[in-house]
């Protein structure tokens, strides 16, 4: 049986960082577009401290607005606090737990050193599976850091089998600032898909209208099926640094994944759909 592919799309990833609140009946409005395109998820909002990231601040609201549909539902949060909210919502799927193995940007996101951070995982990890719902966490600064702090492939591997002895079964690679290079996304996604067989491995790039399909292709070839997109390229971290990229392009990548397997269950008219009323959520600039 092929494999499936997964794309989990991050309205909540585009949204994040703008400056305007986006209305939360727009909002709610657009995920439920999206809900109905064929993604395998969509990350639609986070538990997280309003002062932190305003703009997520009605994630409740919305999830309380959106239809019901096969597509699953995942939710950002950054410590216990954030899981003992989201864990209480009957529709949400997944948490998302960014763990940055760059000590600087651990700080700076979650307020805990990684050491703290690989602790506070275990009791959200219990938390999710008491709650019957399933950790994905995120390994931001994945394949290296702006910040000088230490990187190299053995060194993220090495925190990828402290955190799948956990328990945790979904761990998405993230190249959280865009600096990552096609050989090291290859690398690292062989070593850690053939180490770690059991562990469904995600993509979540940040990428440039030039580079997007050499990343893309690098990770696909090394075995990744499961990529993170944003419709338009939209978004990133507001925590990372001025100068981030964008996120992976949702068209970008259904046009090339379509190319690549038939195993692919997206509804083109709905997606184009969903990029015209985009427009009204992120102004043109």
């Amino acid at each position: 049986m092929p494999e499936k592919l997964k794309i989990i799309e991050c309205p909540r990833d585009a949204m994040q960082g703008m400056h305007d609140f986006v209305p939360t009946d727009l909002k709610i409005e657009y995920i439920n577009k999206l809900l109905e395109v064929g993604f395998d998820t969509i990350d639609f909002g986070s538990f997280v401290s309003p002062k932190a990231i305003p703009q997520m601040r009605d994630t409740a609201e919305v999830l309380a607005g959106l239809n019901k549909s096969t597509t699953k539902l995942l939710a950002i949060i950054a410590n216990i606090r954030g899981a003992e909210d989201a864990v209480k919502h009957q529709a949400i799927n997944y948490l998302g737990y960014p763990f940055s193995i760059s000590e600087t940007f651990q700080k700076r996101n979650t307020n805990a050193t990684i050491q703290e951070s690989l602790v506070n995982l275990s009791t959200i990890q219990q938390l999710a599976q008491n709650a019957g719902k399933k950790l994905v966490v995120y390994i931001s600064m994945g394949f290296g850091n702006p910040y000088g702090d230490e990187w190299n492939v053995d060194y993220a591997a090495g925190w990828i089998d402290k955190i799948q002895a956990l328990g945790v079964e979904i761990i998405s690679l993230a190249d959280t600032v865009g600096v990552a290079k096609e050989a090291d996304i290859a690398y690292l996604f062989e070593g850690v898909i053939q180490k770690f067989p059991k562990v469904e491995f995600g993509a979540h790039l940040h990428t440039t209208p030039g580079n997007w399909q050499k990343k893309l292709a690098a990770a696909y070839d090394a075995g990744c099926r499961r990529f993170d997109t944003a419709i338009r390229g939209f978004g990133g971290c507001p925590m990372a640094t001025d100068k981030l990229t964008g996120n992976l392009a949702t068209e970008n990548a259904v046009q090339y994944l379509s190319g690549k397997s038939k195993n692919i269950t997206i509804d083109i008219q709905k997606l184009n759909d969903c990029i015209l009323f985009s427009k009204r959520i992120f102004n043109e600039h």
